[in-house]
Formats: C-alpha cells, structure tokens, sequence
C-alpha cells in the first residue's frame, strides 16, 4: 500500500512556492475521513495523485489507509499517505483541502491561524447535479472564532457545467482508454467473453434488485463481472453461490465472473472494457462517464431521502436532448435500480444509449478538469 510517511512530504513542510518545486507548484495538504465506504478515500486518493503528477507535493491525512492497500497498492509519486493527525507538530503546507466537510484537527487549524502567510484552506464538497451547487460554488466562510479564527475557509463544489469545479479527469486519460484492447485485458484476467456475449460490470450497495435483471441476463448471452464486497455478497446469495474470485459460473445464457479487487487504474479498465455498467457512490459514478459507455448509477441512499433529489437532477441534466424513447427507458431503468419504480429493465443498452454516453462525455470534456480548475482557483482567491 501507499507508504505512511511520519516525516516530510516532498518539498518539506511549509516550503510554500519555493519549495523544491519552481513557482507556481505548491504542497497541498489533503485530509480525508473515510466514512462507511469507499468513495471518500477514492475520491481523495485521485485528487492527490492528480495534483502530484501536474508537479505539486501532496500530503493524503487520512484516518483509515485501508482502502488504498487494493486502491493504490503502489502508491504515487509526490504523494506522502498519513495519519490523522491526533496533536500539533505539523507545519501545514500552501493549500489545505478539507474533503466533504470532515473537519480539520484543531491543532491543525490553530498551526494554520499561526503560519504566515496563511495557507488557502478549501471544503471540497460532493459532487451534485442540482442547482444550489452552481450558485455555492466558490463562496468565501470568514472564521470568526475558535482556532481557525482569522482564517477564511472556500466551498468549492465539483459539477457538470461551467460554473462549477468540473470532474476530476487525469490528462491523457481519454488517449489511454483509445488505445486499450478490453478483450484483451478480460483474457489476462481468465474472463474472456464469448462471440456475441454482452459485458456488465456490477459494482453495487447491499439492497440492489438483483433478481429481476438476472432472469433477463439469463436469457441473453452476457458476461456479468462482479466486484468483490456487496456486488459479489449479493449476487452470490441469488444465485445460491459462493463467490470464488477468478472462477465462472454459468446460469442460462449469463456467466458470472467474480473479479478480484482492483485499484483504481484497473478498475478504470473495467468500466472501459464493458458494454453497460453497474456503479455506485461518486467516484465510479464519475469513471463511468468518462468510459463513455451506458451506466446505471446506484445513488448512495440516506435516511432523508436527500439521494432522490440529487439522482433526478442529475437524470435531468444527463438525459436532456437525449431521444424521447432512450430518455424514458434510461430513466426506468434507474428508478428500478434505486427502488423509485417498479419497471425492470432489459438487461441490455441499446445502441442509442451508447450514443448519447458519447455525446454526454464530450459534453463534459468542453470543461476544464477538476484538478485544473482548483490549482487556479487557489491561486486567484490567495
């Protein structure tokens, strides 16, 4: 897994924009709690890795490093992973990004306060589709008290239009995937598909409909790849079979292949090499766009239903301009999904369906990347 660095991240605490990197490149501090799934921490483990490759030193301080032993078993360079800080010692860097609000160690804040000058302190928050989000972006928090006083804190709200923070999206990502062979990467992996065999990835929460889609997988040849954790529990019980990574079970026309974990990179690859995807949470919900393949969404769900909301905007924003018969068909399918209808869906995406993610992934390249737009956004609000 990525090294836990007790010391010096590279270019050494506070060595501000004359570090060991030429102006403009700075060490960015990254803190990350990971809540009750992956998303945090892959969210995060791209930001940091994003930054370091575009020449900034990154310090990733985040309370359960777990996750990145299968994300990122071999780490990235400029990258330092750490502990949440439990007392004072470190000397924040230039820019110190508190992810989805996980409040920063008042030690921390207090060293942040003290240093001079002080460093740009930014709230990354989720990534959401509805409107509040393009009308919040960027706005400035003045810290009146406590150990933060003096210092002002930004929200900075990734999205899908120009008056947001856009998606984070390595450079040259979209020539690597052009170049990729997916037959090719399922045969290493012992997961081939047949002549005329769709391929589905799963990757789920716990609750997903399952059975219904299995009966029409049965019926049509498909390739079902099932990630390890909830998407292979599941599977496994409705199918009465215990989930063996590397091994494939035919039921029907469908194969179940089980897949190991996969880090980031590979698990990009996944989603490249299928014809309709299965996601959940926001960081493969953002890899599926950029695959521009057909995907299916499973919003994390919450207790308020606040996830009913931000699941419609976004279908509003991703289906519009889409052909009347795909849009009410897409939309089906993902109300089924996340127990808001009761219409199954086939199975299968039609052609149109790979169109319009075409469409919709070019639309979203006609905004600068994340990463790009926070570099200039820390610069220009300093």
């Amino acid at each position: 897994m990525p090294k836990l660095c007790q010391g010096r991240a590279p270019g050494g605490p506070g060595a501000g924009l004359s570090g060991i990197f030429n102006n403009p490149s700075m060490l960015w501090d990254l803190f990350c709690r990971v809540i009750d799934n992956y998303g945090d921490a892959g969210v995060c483990w791209r930001l940091a890795a994003d930054l370091a490759s575009r020449g900034h030193a990154v310090r990733l301080w985040i309370d359960d490093p777990a996750p990145l032993q299968w994300m990122a078993p071999a780490g990235a360079p400029g990258v330092a992973v750490q502990p949440w800080p439990q007392s004072g010692g470190a000397t924040p860097g230039d820019v110190v990004i508190e992810a989805f609000g996980c409040e920063l160690p008042p030690a921390f804040l207090a060293a942040m306060a003290a240093r001079s000058p002080a460093p740009r302190w930014v709230n990354l928050e989720y990534l959401s589709a509805e409107d509040y989000v393009e009308r919040s972006h960027g706005l400035p928090s003045p810290q009146m008290s406590g150990p933060g006083a003096g210092l002002e804190k930004r929200f900075f709200y990734p999205g899908f239009t120009p008056r947001t923070g856009g998606l984070l999206r390595e450079p040259g990502l979209l020539e690597q995937q052009a170049g990729f062979d997916g037959a090719a990467w399922l045969h290493r992996l012992g997961l081939a598909p047949r002549a005329g065999e769709q391929v589905v990835s799963l990757f789920c929460y716990a609750g997903a409909p399952l059975p219904a889609l299995l009966a029409a997988w049965a019926e049509r040849p498909t390739l079902l790849l099932a990630t390890p954790g909830a998407a292979s529990e599941a599977l496994g019980q409705a199918l009465k079979a215990v989930p063996q990574p590397g091994t494939v079970l035919a039921r029907g026309a469908l194969r179940v292949g089980w897949l190991p974990a996969l880090p980031q990179t590979e698990f990009d690859r996944l989603l490249w090499a299928s014809d309709l995807n299965f996601v959940r949470g926001e960081d493969s919900f953002v890899r599926a766009q950029w695959a521009g393949k057909p995907f299916v969404w499973h919003i994390y769900p919450q207790d308020d239903d606040a996830h009913v909301a931000k699941l419609l905007a976004f279908l509003r924003r991703y289906l519009d301009g889409a052909p009347a018969p795909l849009a009410a068909e897409v939309r089906a399918a993902w109300y089924f999904w996340n127990g808001l209808g009761d219409t199954a869906p086939a199975g299968s995406a039609p052609a149109a369906w790979q169109t319009h993610s075409e469409r919709w992934r070019e639309a979203l390249l006609a905004q600068a990347d994340l990463s790009a737009q926070l570099i200039g956004f820390v610069s220009e609000t300093h």
